[in-house]
Order: structure tokens, then sequence, then C-alpha cells
């Protein structure tokens, strides 16, 4: 496992992130907010969470919203079992629903505060190494974010704070007010990438290169998407996965063209699919650590064996050559 410095930081996180959504407690109501049909219970969740140690993954993000809770508790009760606290780089969210009532999701002082305590509760640790804001919240006033944001930092709760998915003029405004207060200042971006969805690379790509901003993508697989031919299997999660289905469904035509190139590049190399549209991003000069789920022993494997394969010129550009533009997903 190579390991990097997360943006300008001192931190160090294993070029892979493992993702914990997958972990938790499955719904038997799939529209329930936070849970998934498709979500592993804890029992079954501890043989990827032990893989991802063996392999010398010590990066691992989850959220508050991820099973409503129990992907956090799932998480901290397997590390407290099994390594160190300080051997591992804990990442965690807050925005999203947690409570049916009128301050029970979003970015205001309030929430911020006690959805953190609530996830520090849920993990059973003292701080958790990179709290990161899910979304932008529209109806809270980025500065009272970012001044929360910068009092849990200071009260030693949080080591480093980080962004998720929204527009590149959102992220620069909350830098630039960081900057302007001396406010702490993000020092990660967690956004939608993939071979399928490429218009991170319009703006917010460049703009964190710049400002020394670590990159994390999530669905860098495209939720499957890019491990297997055009939907030539159907998964339970493929089923019942309505924001994953949702994002992909308007540019089927211009997608499938991507996957069937992918799939001649891969069976060129004599190598899986998941592991040729892992190099291509892990290629990049502004990417940190792809967050990568996992629910089967070679997903991980995969992941760890794409840090190995180096892409030639030709075939990069083979694999980018019939993207085509795509609307702006997963911001909300």
């Amino acid at each position: 496992m190579d390991y990097v410095n997360l943006g300008k930081t001192g931190l160090k996180v294993s070029r892979l992130g493992l993702g914990c959504m997958t972990y938790g407690a499955p719904a038997t109501d799939a529209h329930k907010a936070g849970r998934h049909a498709w979500s592993l219970n804890e029992e079954d969740s501890q043989p990827f969470l032990r893989q991802a140690l063996d392999l010398g993954i010590n990066f691992f993000d989850t959220a508050n919203v991820y099973s409503s809770g129990a992907s956090e508790e799932v998480l901290g009760r397997f590390l407290k079992r099994n390594i160190r606290r300080e051997s591992v780089v804990v990442a965690t969210k807050v925005h999203g629903v947690m409570r049916d009532e009128p301050n029970g999701r979003g970015l205001s002082r309030k929430a911020i505060f006690h959805e953190l305590d609530e996830s520090l509760r849920r993990l059973g640790m003292d701080y958790v190494d990179l709290y990161q804001i899910h979304r932008w919240d529209y109806e809270t006033p980025i500065e009272e974010t970012m001044e929360a944001l910068h009092e849990v930092v200071k009260s030693g709760k949080v080591r480093y704070i980080g962004a998720s998915s929204m527009y590149a003029w959102q992220f620069a405004k909350a830098l630039f007010l960081a900057d302007r207060h001396h406010w702490t200042r993000f020092v990660s971006m967690q956004n939608h990438y993939n071979l399928l969805y490429r218009e991170e690379e319009r703006e917010m790509m460049a703009f964190c290169r710049s400002e020394g901003i670590g990159v994390i993508p999530w669905s860098p697989l495209a939720r499957g998407r890019l491990t297997r031919p055009w939907k030539s299997e159907s998964t339970k999660r493929s089923e019942t996965d309505q924001f994953g289905n949702g994002m992909y469904s308007r540019t089927e035509a211009s997608d499938r063209k991507v996957v069937d190139r992918l799939g001649q590049v891969a069976e060129k190399r004599g190598l899986p699919r998941a592991q040729v549209a892992l190099a291509w991003m892990l290629g990049k000069p502004f990417i940190t650590s792809p967050i990568v789920g996992a629910t089967k022993p070679h997903h991980l494997q995969d992941a760890v064996a794409a840090l190995s394969v180096r892409l030639t010129t030709e075939e990069i550009a083979s694999l980018e050559e019939l993207y085509e533009p795509h609307p702006v997903l997963g911001f909300s």
C-alpha cells in the first residue's frame, strides 16, 4: 500500500480509502432515509473491514446518515477491537436528515455541534480525523458553517475539515471566507468522479490542485457500472439504488460506449475492468485517494492491484475519447 499526504496537510492516508456506506444495517424499507436494502449487517461487514486493514488501508470514510448512524457504530466497534485509534484515519460527514424536525439536518451551528457529538458517540471515539460537510446547505449562511467548523477543530474533537460535492464557486467562497476570518480551511474535496462522469474536470479539479486540496472521489467505479459489461448483471443494489440509477439514467447511450471501450482495453491488458478504471483515475495528478466500496472479497483485491497498473498514453486517450458532457450530478 502507498501512503500520501492529504492535500497540503501532514496527514498520511492510504492511496485508497474504504467507503463504509455499505456497512451498517439493511433496510426493510428501501425508501427509509439513510438505509438501503443492499447494506450489509454488522456480522457480514466484518470480513471487508478486516480485509481493508490487512491490505494496508488506513483511511475509512463514513457519514452520520449511512444506515441512519449504524455505519458509524459498526465501524467504530470494529476499529476499537482490531487496531489502535492513532493508526487509522477516520472520516465522517454532516448535513443529511437525521431527525424529522426543523433542526434535524443541515449545517447550522446547532446542527454541527449536535451531530458531531452524536457521531463521536456512535463511533466510540474522542475525535474524528476528517469532518466533512456532505453537501452545500442553501438555508444556512456559509459564514455560520465555517465558523462552527473552526470551533470544533479548536475544541479538539476534529483534526481536519473537508467538503463534498458542490460547485467550484461555492468551494472557493468557503475557502475565501476561511482565509479572511482566519478560520480553519477545508483540506479535502470528496466529489463525484469516474470514467462515466468527468464534469469535475471543468473547474473543481484544477481549483483543488491550485489550492493544495486533497481530492478523494466517491463512486470511482460508477456504482459498479465500470466493473462489468453493460447491464450484464442485476444486483440488489442496481435494483434498489434509486439515487445511483437516477444519476446515470439520462446518459445511458453515451455511457455504454465508454463501458464497452473500457472492456476492450481491459481485455487487451488481461485485467479486470475495475483495475483499469481505477488505474485511469489513480493516474490523474489531482487525485489523492479514491473512496472504494466492497461487498465481495475481490473488490478490494482489484482496487489494491490497480495501484500497480500503469496505463499507456494511448490507452488513456482511448478510454477518454468517447466521453460526452453530462448534466451536473450528485450535488443534492
